[in-house]
C-alpha cells in the first residue's frame, strides 16, 4: 500500500505521479512498434471521469448550507444524491433543484426520498447502512461514473470542478483515496472490543447508540484498519463491496455491525485485507482538516486564519466550516470565482464539452514543480 507525505502537501497528486510510468507503456509501445518515418498513433483520450457526490446533512437546518454546497460543487458532467432528515429540510431541497435551469434540465440530482435511508445514528451501523444504501442508489439510476465522494454540509470545495475533472482525468481509475491504519492504539479499547446495540435499527426515534459491559477480543481472521471515513472510492470497489463475488465484505459488515463509528473502519478494513484492492489505496482523503493539539473527537472549524493553507495545500475538499462562515465568501471569491447564490462558472456554462478547464494544466504544474518534477501537461 503507498503511502504518502504529510497533509500539508499535495498528497493526492502523488497519485498521479505514481500512475505516470504506466500511462506512458503504450506510448513507448506504439513509437517502437511504427515503421521508420511514419509518426507514432495518437493515443485517444478518454472522456473525463464522472464524479458521484453523496451529500448529507445532519438536520433540518442544514438545508441552506446544502443548497450553497450543491451550488458550488455542481458540474452537469457528475451525479448528485442529497439527504437531509425532516420531511420539510426535504420538500425544501426539491424545490430548489426543480427552480435550477442546470439541475432541471441533465436530470443529475436526486434528492433522497422522506425515510428512504431510516434512522441514521452518527455514530452506529445505520450510519454506515446510509452510506452503502447511497452508493447503491448512485450505481442504479447514474451510468458511467468512475469515483464516489461523500460530502457534509459542513464540508467545502476548494477547486471548481472543472480543475477537479481534468485532474482526476489523468489518475488511474482503479486508485481508492482513503486514509487508513492498521495502528488503532485507543480505538481498539473504545471501539473494536465493546459490544453495541444501535437503536435506530428498530426504533426510529432512537438513534443514541447503547454500549454494553460485554467486551470481545480482536479478530484473527483479518486485520482491523481505520482512518478517516471521508473517502473517495472507486466504482469498482463499491461494486466489489455491494455486489462482489468474495465473501469478504459481507463477513467485515457483519463485524462492524458492533464496532463503534464503523464508517471510520469497515471500507478502510475490507480495501487493505482484500488481495484484488490492496494495492489500489492512496493513505489520503483528499481533505484539508486542521486538528486541536491534542486532537479531540472532531476537527477544528476553519476560518479565515486559515485561508492561506487550504488555498496552498492542494486538496480539493476542506472539512469543516461553521455555517455561513466568512471564510466561504473568500473561497468562493479567490478559488472558485462564484458569485453569491450562483453556480461556480466553467467550461460548461460556455457550452464547451472538451472538459479541460482554462487554468488547470498551470495549476497542475505548478504543483509538480514543487515535487521536483518535469512538466508533462
Amino acid at each position: 500500500m503507498r503511502k504518502l507525505p504529510p497533509a500539508h502537501r499535495l498528497r493526492w497528486m502523488r497519485a498521479l505521479l505514481l500512475a505516470l510510468p504506466l500511462l506512458s507503456l503504450p506510448i513507448l509501445y506504439a513509437a517502437r512498434s511504427s515503421p521508420p518515418g511514419r509518426p507514432p498513433p495518437q493515443q485517444q483520450r478518454r472522456p473525463p471521469p464522472r464524479l458521484a457526490y453523496l451529500i448529507t446533512g445532519a438536520g433540518p437546518g442544514d438545508g441552506p448550507r446544502i443548497r450553497r454546497l450543491l451550488r458550488a460543487l455542481y458540474h452537469p458532467w457528475n451525479c448528485y444524491l442529497v439527504g437531509v432528515p425532516g420531511e420539510d429540510g426535504r420538500a425544501d431541497l426539491e424545490a430548489f433543484v426543480r427552480g435550477q435551469e442546470a439541475p432541471r434540465r441533465y436530470g443529475n440530482v436526486r434528492v433522497a426520498d422522506a425515510g428512504e435511508w431510516g434512522a441514521v445514528s452518527r455514530r452506529g451501523p445505520t450510519e454506515l447502512a446510509a452510506t452503502l444504501h447511497a452508493a447503491a442508489v448512485l450505481l442504479r439510476e447514474f451510468e458511467g461514473w468512475s469515483w464516489f465522494i461523500n460530502l457534509s454540509a459542513s464540508d467545502y470545495p476548494l477547486m471548481p470542478q472543472d480543475d477537479i475533472l481534468h485532474i482526476f482525468s489523468y489518475i488511474p481509475r482503479d486508485l481508492n483515496f482513503i486514509d487508513h491504519t492498521s495502528n488503532i492504539g485507543w480505538k481498539e479499547y473504545q471501539r473494536a472490543r465493546p459490544i453495541i446495540v444501535d437503536p435506530a435499527l428498530q426504533v426510529p426515534n432512537k438513534t443514541e447508540v447503547i454500549t454494553t459491559k460485554e467486551k470481545r477480543s480482536l479478530p484473527s481472521a483479518f486485520k482491523i484498519f481505520v482512518g478517516s471515513s471521508w473517502v473517495v472510492l472507486s466504482r469498482s470497489f463499491l461494486e466489489f463491496c455491494l455486489l462482489g463475488w468474495d465473501n469478504l465484505p459481507r463477513t467485515l459488515l457483519m463485524y462492524f455491525t458492533n464496532f463503534l463509528s464503523s464508517s471510520e473502519g469497515y471500507f478502510h478494513t475490507v480495501i487493505c485485507n482484500s488481495e484484488y484492492y490492496q494495492n489500489t489505496t492512496i493513505n489520503s482523503d483528499l481533505r484539508f482538516m486542521t486538528w486541536d493539539k491534542p486532537p479531540r473527537t472532531h476537527p477544528v472549524n476553519l476560518t479565515t486564519e486559515h485561508f492561506d493553507s487550504m488555498a496552498n495545500s492542494g486538496a480539493p475538499f476542506a472539512h469543516s466550516f461553521a455555517n455561513d462562515s466568512p471564510v466561504l465568501d473568500m473561497i468562493d471569491t479567490k478559488l472558485l470565482g462564484r458569485a453569491p447564490d450562483r453556480f461556480t462558472p466553467g467550461g460548461w456554462c460556455l457550452g464547451s464539452s472538451k472538459g479541460k478547464p482554462k487554468n488547470a494544466a498551470k495549476t497542475i504544474n505548478y504543483h509538480l514543480q514543487r515535487l521536483g518534477q518535469d512538466k508533462f501537461l
